[in-house]
């Protein structure tokens, strides 16, 4: 018979397992699985995401790495931004107040450090 820490290693195993390495939070949040091409526009109604951009990576929902070529946007947090809506695969406006953003995001110099961790 397995113990109460037993079947809780167990779970937090199996959750692990069936999640991929990502934490519960990235899995939840649909922001933590962007990546690719975007689209900047000025109008609000017009983008799919709200985004406001933080000073500071602790206080950021997503740390952003901006990639040189949409090839190599190919995980989260890596955008390439696109001058052609076609070529996009999602748009955001930048927003002024947080309150307003969908999620915020911080740039990073790193492409390591970007993502949902």
């Amino acid at each position: 018979m397995r113990t109460s820490i037993q079947n809780l290693i167990f779970s937090l195993a199996m959750a692990t397992f069936l999640l991929g390495g990502q934490s519960v939070f990235a899995q939840s949040q649909p922001f933590c699985s962007l990546k690719g091409p975007v689209f900047l526009v000025d109008n609000m109604n017009q983008a799919q995401y709200r985004v406001f951009i933080e000073k500071s990576e602790a206080f950021a929902d997503l740390p952003v790495y901006k990639a040189p070529n949409a090839l190599f946007a190919d995980k989260s947090g890596l955008w390439f931004f696109t001058a052609t809506r076609a070529q996009a695969s999602f748009t955001i406006v930048y927003v002024t107040q947080k309150s307003l953003a969908d999620f915020s995001i911080f740039f990073t110099d790193n492409e390591a450090f970007a993502g949902c961790k």
